[in-house]
């Protein structure tokens, strides 16, 4: 079982790209607590060093999608700006969404392709109207179904349903992927600030990448 869960830091500032990061570390400690694994699929780098402003992560194991669901909502990360210290705001919001990664793509071969002789009306002399050389051709897996008469010979117009039939799955292929890079976007733009399902707070092994470290004193 696995789960691919986006965290992303909206339009927010670069705090919550911070938190981004920040809270991606809690989830992956949280997620290894639960004997689930994790791999950051995907990630948008913040302005400052180390942050992100989105990440995908894929959640792996028994029980991935009741973690995930722990996790999914507006995320809070409680903690001072380490970039603006005179700010008084400590809040710092996270969405975070389960989203499809990619769309599969609809195998097609002509052993799936059903073909029938049919007769169509129109203009096209007595040739056409007595003898059956129009296809009707049926693509299984999706059920899309094309009707070609354009030649007068059987064997011509089968070759161009099954070439008519192959660029109409990859058309819908194509648009079942843009709705889905549509839809990751927009989880961009769903961040709700208030009321966040989590809040997480800097612990004591916790430690600011930003903050410059003290150098240690040599004993005499």
């Amino acid at each position: 079982m696995s789960v691919d869960l986006l965290l992303s830091a909206g339009r927010g500032p670069q705090e919550c790209a911070w938190a981004v990061s920040e809270l991606l570390r809690r989830l992956e400690a949280d997620a290894t607590r639960h004997g689930l694994t994790t791999r950051r699929v995907r990630t948008v780098a913040g302005d400052r060093c180390g942050t992100y402003r989105s990440a995908l992560v894929r959640i792996q194991g028994a029980g991935a999608e009741e973690f995930a669901a722990a996790w999914t909502g507006t995320l809070c990360w409680q903690a001072p700006s380490p970039y603006r210290p005179s700010t008084g705001r400590k809040n710092w919001y996270v969405t975070a969404r389960p989203c499809q990664l990619d769309a599969p793509s609809t195998p097609f071969t002509e052993a799936d392709v059903h073909v029938v002789a049919c007769r169509t009306g129109g203009p096209g002399g007595q040739h056409r109207n007595k003898a059956s050389t129009a296809v009707r051709a049926t693509h299984r897996p999706s059920g899309l179904v094309v009707v070609v008469d354009t030649e007068r010979q059987f064997s011509l117009n089968r070759r161009l349903a099954v070439r008519l039939l192959r660029q109409r799955v990859e058309q819908g292929d194509d648009a079942v992927r843009r709705d889905v890079d549509t839809a990751r976007w927009r989880i961009h733009d769903d961040l709700v600030r208030g009321d966040p399902v989590r809040v997480e707070r800097p612990g004591p092994s916790d430690q600011d990448p930003t903050a410059p470290r003290r150098p240690r004193r040599r004993r005499r």
